[in-house]
């Protein structure tokens, strides 16, 4: 009888913890639905927006539809993307809730800061990559076309060659919100940013090659953003990592 009191004593909280988590996913994937529905009812404007890029290109370019369902997918596809952009601040906060309370009280008013920082590091990863790398690349990759060849191209491939860079900018730009959470939860320091640099600086161009579309240009403007962004780190680690108590 009294092992099994012990036993339950320990299984009852990882398992309200696992609960709990279950709750924060399915809250999260509820928010993404209603902004994916949201913004399939105004696809067609996203379409428009992400068009943008070839209107102010050096080299012109012709999108086709190759297949019936194209446009239906595509507008499944950015519906999805944008309704997980647009539910981000409900997601972060689900993961800021999540792991909350093994945090000290006076750490958890950090809540809105962390929250803002992160959905705005997304947003300014995206808006960089939408903006200044998805055109040099396109202006790039259309220059080497000879002169006698159209410069045709399937819409689901410009549209999956547009979206994937723009997630994989996005998402590489939280780094510094989650330095900023490992350091608060002491599980990083500036000392082990500093010591592992010169391997950040390999695996940093190796993610570069794996995430971007096989091209050395593409690959070296998501390495240098990641090489600043390690440094940024490191101050954010330096900043908010805990004191030593002086005696």
């Amino acid at each position: 009888m009294i092992k099994k009191t012990k036993i339950e004593e320990v299984e009852m909280p990882f398992l309200d913890h696992l609960e709990e988590l279950r709750w924060r996913i399915i809250k999260s994937l509820i928010a993404v639905v209603i902004f994916a529905i949201i913004s399939f009812i105004f696809s067609d404007y996203i379409l428009d927006f992400l068009l943008l890029t070839t209107k102010n290109l050096e080299h012109h370019i012709e999108l086709q539809v190759l297949k019936v369902q194209t446009v239906f997918i595509i507008k499944l596809e950015l519906a999805l993307i944008a309704g997980i952009i647009f539910s981000l601040p409900v997601i972060f906060y689900q993961i800021w809730a999540f792991i909350a309370p093994g945090l000290l009280e006076s750490e958890r008013k950090y809540v809105v800061p962390v929250i803002t920082f992160a959905t705005i590091s997304f947003i300014i990863g995206a808006s960089f990559a939408f903006f200044v790398i998805i055109p040099f690349a396109l202006d790039f990759f259309l220059s080497l076309v000879p002169e006698n060849v159209k410069n045709n191209i399937a819409l689901d491939f410009y549209f999956g060659f547009v979206a994937r860079i723009v997630l994989v900018f996005g998402i590489v730009f939280e780094l510094p919100v989650v330095s900023l959470l490992l350091t608060k939860l002491g599980l990083l320091t500036p000392q082990i940013l500093r010591k592992y640099r010169r391997y950040a600086i390999v695996i940093i161009f190796v993610l570069g090659a794996i995430l971007t579309p096989p091209d050395p240009t593409t690959q070296l403007f998501l390495a240098i953003p990641l090489l600043v962004l390690y440094e940024i780190t490191i101050w954010i680690s330096y900043f908010f990592a805990k004191k030593p108590e002086k005696e």
